[in-house]
């Protein structure tokens, strides 16, 4: 088995959903959440604040400098992420498509190294 992180690449123009159509999205999430839990591919999730809530620290010579914001200009940003252990890439992207029916933003899906 493969770590894979599926990102949710969320635009940064356009309207946000409504509270229902957010409810509706969630509600398609968290039924999402629980396939791959009872798949056991599972590892984890989370979702991520707006890039404006952002700090970035970048060093400078001996400093590190501290500002806020994102650090480039983006056209969208990683609005959550899921975590899954998949036998291979095929596995992985059969979850990416139906993340992305869930949601209904793109789904980046990429190799994820991690030792737990």
């Amino acid at each position: 088995m493969a770590h894979y992180l599926l990102s949710v690449l969320t635009p940064t123009e356009g309207e946000p959903p409504s509270d229902t159509e957010m409810q509706e999205i969630m509600g398609r999430v968290a039924q999402l959440q629980q396939d791959m839990q009872d798949a056991g591919v599972w590892v984890f999730s989370g979702g991520l604040e707006a890039p404006d809530t952002a700090t970035v620290l970048r060093r400078s010579g001996d400093d590190v400098l501290v500002t806020d914001g994102p650090f480039v200009e983006l056209k969208e940003y990683v609005g959550g992420l899921t975590i899954i252990d998949a036998p291979d890439l095929d596995a992985a992207l059969a979850w990416g498509r139906r993340s992305t029916d869930a949601v209904g933003l793109p789904i980046e899906v990429r190799p994820f190294h991690w030792t737990p």
